[in-house]
């Protein structure tokens, strides 16, 4: 891909590491001055006859300043992330010693990196493409094994091999077909349609699964919100501790304790489901406070993608737990009924009064029985099974909202290809389609789409 967007010719200079004080801060230059600037500020050594990836430990000064003792590695262009030449300053990690270095290195020609420049360059440069570069911000942002796994499949070109397979045998469809067309006057058919038929089914089934598996790539990328609802004391809190395994939210004997909604972050099997324990829901409440808390509390449940509804077993009958559970259902979303302070003694008696109603999962939130069969409810309630380490999982929206076009574009193909359309208007349709793959690898882009993509890093990388 040419470079053509603005400030690319420029080297770049930032800190790589977190801000604040630690160990060591790392500070990264990119560009064509990268390696005169160090040589400029490097006073043990002359740096510029050494080869690519070494690393050289001395003294950085500007004017004669001694600023600090580091550890210098070079890496030449095209073999570096960003494929241009890359200094690494490895210096002490107080902030004051990292702006000096950052202050000298602009002094010498370099000007302060935007946010993602650096895998913007590593993508103009044909280093990563776009399904990857984004895929380097998830792994950044991962904080789970899942989130994590699906993040390195994509860096190592997972989807990417996936897009460009697809890509590469409609283009070889395409070819043929406009091949047809400066032919078309000797009624030739180069594009056998019965092989492009058989790959427009196979894309699509690809495309499906793609498109299939955004469900649960957004689950790994952005966690599952489970609002915990019911009346008061019907032990939302106690559940809510007991999940945690520790003591978040105040409990006690006196109805309308939790005032406003509660949120905490609960690990099961590597995906994140951010517990909200919600103000008790009841009618008839004079409290102003409680009742802001109740409005919060309906508000959390309508935009919750699962709905724990717990309930006291010993103070709901059947039948209006029926109602509840059908007004629940309503909102669209995953419901779990949890029968709470069901004591082992009359399990079976608590089992038979419920019997006409299906998926009531009882347990003890205070004597923590019944939790662990409860996690997994929850988690099966959203995530069937987890992927491999080699699963192409779609996490990001563009993605999916390209591949629903491409998608489009492919039944196009296919009721052509039934209809016996001309091969001109075909080879729109396929054009069409290898338009919205492209955009997924950053084939073709705009400098607008392009930025607004790599402002989401973090500066210094």
């Amino acid at each position: 891909m040419t470079n053509k967007l603005s400030g690319w010719q420029d080297t770049i200079v930032a800190l790589a590491t977190p801000p604040g004080v630690g160990a060591i801060g790392v500070i990264r230059l990119s560009g064509d001055k990268a390696f005169g600037i160090i040589n400029t500020l490097f006073s043990s050594k002359d740096l510029s006859g050494k080869p690519s990836h070494t690393i050289h430990v001395g003294l950085i000064k500007d004017k004669g300043k001694l600023i600090d003792e580091v550890v210098v590695s070079l890496f030449k262009g095209p073999k570096s992330y960003t494929g241009e030449d890359v200094v690494e300053i490895s210096c002490h990690g107080s902030p004051y010693v990292q702006q000096q270095v950052l202050h000298a290195c602009v002094n010498h020609g370099a000007r302060m990196a935007k946010p993602g420049e650096y895998t913007q360059r590593a993508f103009l440069n044909g280093k990563l493409d776009l399904t990857q570069a984004e895929a380097v911000a998830d792994l950044i942002a991962s904080n789970t094994a899942a989130s994590q796994k699906a993040a390195l499949y994509n860096i190592r070109g997972g989807f990417s091999e996936v897009l460009k397979t697809l890509r590469e045998e409609l283009i070889s469809f395409s070819a043929l077909i406009e091949l047809e067309l400066d032919f078309s006057q000797e009624d030739v058919e180069f594009a056998d349609r019965k092989k492009f038929y058989e790959l427009i089914r196979s894309a699509k089934t690809t495309t499906t699964q793609l498109l299939n598996s955004f469900q649960l790539g957004n689950v790994i990328k952005n966690g599952v919100s489970v609002a915990i609802i019911g009346k008061p004391n019907a032990g939302k809190s106690t559940l809510l501790n007991t999940l945690l395994n520790e003591n978040r939210a105040i409990v006690s004997e006196i109805a309308g304790t939790t005032r406003d909604t509660i949120e905490e972050v609960l690990n099961i099997n590597g995906i994140l489901f951010r517990l909200i324990d919600t103000a008790g829901i009841r009618e008839h409440s004079t409290d102003s406070i409680e009742l802001v808390g109740i409005e919060r509390s309906l508000e959390k449940m309508k935009s919750a993608d699962v709905v724990l509804y717990i309930f006291d077993v010993n103070q709901i009958s059947a039948e209006e737990l029926k109602v509840i559970a059908d007004m629940l259902q309503q909102n669209n979303n995953t419901v779990i009924l949890v029968g709470n302070k069901a004591d082992i003694a009359t399990t079976n008696e608590i089992k038979n009064k419920f019997s006409g109603i299906n998926n009531i999962h009882f347990i003890s939130a205070k004597n923590k029985t019944g939790i662990d069969e409860l996690k997994g409810v929850i988690f099966k309630s959203t995530v069937h099974e987890l992927p491999s380490s080699e699963s192409v999982i779609v996490t990001n929206a563009r993605h999916q909202q390209a591949l629903q076009q491409v998608e489009r574009s492919l039944n196009d193909i296919e009721a052509g290809l039934n209809n016996a359309i001309p091969g001109d208007l075909l080879a729109l349709d396929i054009r069409r389609c290898l338009h919205y793959i492209s955009e997924i690898t950053g084939d073709i882009s705009n400098e607008d789409v392009l930025d607004f993509i790599f402002s989401k890093f973090c500066i210094g990388k």
